[in-house]
């Protein structure tokens, strides 16, 4: 008997950036909206039209978006923040994203622990939910009526959309308000025939939370009693469920759960309590955010074990997550080595993997288990002299108060872009290639001397991406063509391939940093992408373990690291802004992990002198559990996003008393508002209100590659007038 399948989610990015390059166009003013919709019509259509050819039984409707799914069930139910409130919906989801010339732009943060960003819903006293225009039902029956599929309408259920917001509100209140809501959202649905109708719940991987479980109770208890008719699916990802048999009591029809991140609780939970015979079981065995086959071995070990306690008309597989974390398909993919590309699955692959997995069709082929090499251990400090050594060392640098800098890229034109392109299609001389991109570091090197920054930077424009640049210059890393996942907005990143053992052959960034150093008497920082980073936001081998993969990295960036300083660079910024976004979502596993993170940090870090400062980068991620580890990896000067968050990450630092260099981003870069320097300056009080004027840099809360020159002109020019402003108040104050 074969079983039915599901899909949870697909990618809304098209299978060539068609999704993105329709948004952006819009932004430039080059198509109406109306144009804009029709473009993404098209793609949402196609998307549920071939999930449906590949054989998947239950397609999602819903899944896709104009830019973030937990912005859409934000507006679907009126809840956008006060300050946008007045403007035409038509512009309202862009503003609310991006920001105004007058509004700055909702916060944006990490998706659990995923590179996925989403806007964070903003709530308050006030917030009233009330259901808007319902477009999940006008896609249901768009997709019945256009291609004759009856799809499953997926929505963020009610419980994870308030634990995501921020806010002072009345969480029961606000509950309670919008289950009243979802309950007429769900009967508008299944009144259009709706036979199943899925609620995400991913909160629920989460460390057991007594609270929000009783949310969980009250919250289906209550859509069941709202909506009576209505067949609600529950789904779950990211991990197990702690109290998984609290869900057995719900009165939904289906659980979704997730049989790859915690396989082995789930099975022990499923034997210890075994599944309820009135529901059906949505087993998620196919991992949706690696882009490795699945090892049949373990797939049909799970699927076996699960049917001893489980009817088959009961059982349905599908991915473990949306399968929004990965490439769209592999058809494309020309120029992969032949050994790499047979053991891989993008989306398109996915859905045949799963098709044939519910046939039960095991192919006797070889299993995804092989020998892995260790990383090298060699005996190397992991450890600098304490900070307050270092700082002295330091003072060489002879910086002023608040120091000014830039995170690390500056803008990449069309023209830069499509030189690139040509160079890498042996379309443009290496010579030709390299003498462009020195043009474009000594302009940008004048421009920064001009703003009067205090701390400048190359640009990055040799690079496409921080993490694809190094896995082309690193052995044991491979990358593809059109390997495009969404990280944010119409923003896409193509993750390289972790094949192989890691290990660095020469230098990467050594050429372009010391001929920008050489062009000005200021210091230039040297710019890497940290271990972790590169790992996380890479497609690795699943049968790697994490710690060989992060030490062969760390210590990779350690030979770079090396190269820089004895070329004369004193100044060099190491970004892990996936530090955080990769600690596991659960209290248990998160020790391991950290003490891994950290020593592969200072791996990569620690062999330099006292006298040279290393900086690094973190941004859109929650800090407050994670300070000891930020602390543990002594860095000389962290940057953080501060803008988007209008100050709150801040409070972390002051509560933990870091005592270390910081550069709050006073500058939102992924708005195309300018902030005025009363903004900026403003933004600084705030961070002096809590952190000591000692410790504080100056600098946007992220790289500036996406933005136009001219922005970015503007809008450095007044950070430096914001900085140079607040430094003589301080001066002042202190006579």
């Amino acid at each position: 008997m074969t079983l039915k399948t599901s899909s949870i989610g697909y990618p809304r990015i098209g299978e060539n950036r068609e999704w993105k390059k329709a948004l952006e166009r819009h932004w430039k003013g080059e198509i109406s909206y109306d144009q804009l919709a029709r473009e993404l019509k098209e793609i949402r259509l196609s998307s549920i039209k071939k999930q449906h050819e590949a054989g998947i039984d239950l397609v999602p409707v819903g899944d896709f978006s104009m830019y973030d799914h937990v912005l859409d069930a934000a507006l679907l139910f009126g809840l956008e923040p006060e300050r946008f409130r007045d403007l035409p919906n038509q512009e309202k989801r862009f503003a609310i994203a991006r920001g105004t010339k007058e509004l700055p732009a909702a916060e944006m943060t990490k998706w659990f622990n995923t590179n996925y960003h989403y806007i964070v819903p903003e709530l308050n006293e006030e917030s009233k939910p009330q259901l808007q225009h319902n477009h999940l039902l006008e896609w249901y029956l768009e997709a019945k009526e256009e291609l004759g599929i009856d799809t499953k309408p997926v929505l963020i259920g009610p419980v994870t959309l308030l634990k995501l917001s921020k806010g002072q509100f009345d969480q029961q209140k606000l509950l309670d308000g919008l289950l009243v809501e979802y309950g007429k959202l769900l009967n508008e649905l299944t009144k259009a025939g709706a036979s199943f109708i899925q609620l995400d719940e991913p909160v629920l991987a989460l460390d057991q939370d007594e609270l929000v479980m009783n949310d969980i109770k009250k919250s289906y208890q209550t859509l069941k009693e709202t909506a009576p008719e209505a067949n609600i699916w529950l789904q779950t990802y990211f991990g197990s469920v702690e109290g998984l048999h609290h869900l057995y009591d719900l009165p939904v029809d289906v659980i979704g759960l997730d049989a790859v991140d915690g396989e082995e609780k789930l099975l022990a939970q499923l034997k210890a309590n075994h599944f309820p015979g009135n529901k059906k079981l949505a087993l998620g065995v196919i991992n949706g955010r690696n882009v490795w086959k699945a090892d049949e071995k373990r797939v049909k070990k799970v699927v076996e074990q699960v049917l001893e306690s489980v009817e088959q008309s009961r059982l349905i597989l599908q991915p473990s997550c949306s399968l929004l974390h990965v490439p769209v398909t592999l058809k494309n993919e020309t120029d992969l080595a032949p050994d790499i590309i047979h053991k891989l699955a993008f989306a398109d692959e996915k859905l045949v993997e799963l098709k044939r997995f519910a046939s039960r069709q095991w192919s006797e082929g070889e299993s995804a288990d092989r020998e892995v090499t260790g990383a090298p251990v060699l005996n190397v400090p992991d450890r600098r002299v304490p900070y307050e050594e270092r700082v002295k060392a330091q003072q060489h640098f002879n910086l002023p108060l608040f120091p000014v800098t830039t995170i690390g890229s500056f803008p990449q034109s069309l023209e830069l872009r499509q030189k690139r392109r040509d160079w890498k299609k042996g379309q443009l001389a290496d010579e030709a290639f390299q003498h462009f991109i020195r043009e474009q570091i000594a302009k940008w090197i004048r421009l920064q001397e001009e703003l009067n920054l205090d701390v400048l930077v190359h640009g990055e424009f040799e690079r496409n991406d921080m993490v694809e640049y190094f896995g082309e210059k690193l052995e044991g890393m491979a990358f593809t063509k059109n390997g495009w996942v969404q990280s944010y907005g119409s923003r896409c990143v193509k993750p390289p391939l972790i094949h192989d053992d890691i290990w660095w052959e020469k230098p990467m960034t050594l050429e372009e940093t010391v001929y920008a150093q050489s062009l000005t008497d200021k210091p230039v920082k040297g710019m890497l992408t940290g271990p972790i980073t590169i790992a996380k936001w890479s497609f690795v081998r699943e049968d790697r373990p994490s710690e060989h993969v992060f030490y062969q990295l760390a210590h990779a960036i350690r030979q770079e690291v090396l190269s820089l300083e004895k070329a004369g660079i004193r100044m060099i910024q190491v970004d892990e802004p996936a530090i955080r976004e990769g600690l596991p979502l659960k209290k248990a596993d998160q020790d391991d992990y950290i003490h891994t993170a950290v020593k592969a940090f200072r791996i990569a870090t620690s062999s330099v002198q006292p006298s040279t400062q290393i900086h690094t980068h973190m941004c859109y991620s929650s800090f407050e559990d994670s300070m000891p580890m930020i602390s543990d990896m002594d860095a000389d000067v962290i940057s953080i996003e501060f803008s988007r968050s209008h100050g709150d990450l801040l409070t972390a630092f002051s509560t933990h008393g870091y005592q270390k260099g910081i550069g709050p981003g006073v500058y939102d870069i992924h708005s195309p508002r300018i902030p005025s320097v009363e903004e900026m300056t403003a933004q600084l009080h705030k961070a002096l209100s809590v952190l000591p004027a000692k410790l504080l840099w100056v600098n946007p809360d992220c790289g500036l590659k996406t933005r136009s020159g001219q922005e970015v002109l503007e809008a450095l020019e007044n950070m430096v007038q914001a900085a140079e402003q607040v430094r003589a108040e301080t001066l002042e104050r202190s006579r």
